[in-house]
């Protein structure tokens, strides 16, 4: 094989720059997924719970309980809380992981198109060639039939 062109090395090295970007948007995104899911289950466990404290409320509760019962609803909105800034960070990174992925998309295409436009100038080169040693063939042929005749 031969050796490999410098702009056929950009390529290389801009697809593994774009992997890896594509690898950090994925991870990014799958850490805000999981951010999200691990909040929408302390809101649903909440809510459970609350419902369960107004119930039992309702029915007579022992102060002792009902502060229980309060104390840890306030644990349960303030780990909500925790869930909701560290799901805007995760937010945050997977947004700024985002131009990183589209620039490096970018920068492969830009590489890709260049070599597009040369392989198509080496291709009409080459196409030149053989068109000019044809017409060369042809008017040879020509002149040693006109000489023969």
């Amino acid at each position: 094989m031969a050796d490999p062109t410098p702009l056929q090395m950009l390529i290389e090295l801009a697809q593994e720059e774009l992997d890896a970007a594509a690898q950090r948007l994925g991870r990014a995104q799958r850490e805000r997924n999981d951010l999200e899911s691990q909040l929408n289950a302390l809101i649903e466990y909440r809510n459970e719970y609350y419902t369960r404290f107004t119930t039992s409320a309702q029915l007579g509760m022992a102060a002792g309980n009902m502060r229980n019962f309060q104390a840890f609803i306030d644990t349960l909105d303030a780990a909500i809380e925790q869930q909701r800034r560290q799901l805007a960070a995760a937010t945050a990174r997977l947004e700024a992981a985002k131009p990183e992925w589209q620039k490096q998309k970018q920068k492969l295409g830009s590489y890709e198109v260049l070599q597009a436009r040369g392989d198509a100038a080496e291709a009409l080169k080459l196409a030149r060639r053989e068109q000019k040693d044809a017409d060369e063939f042809g008017a040879r042929a020509l002149r040693m039939r006109a000489g023969n005749v």
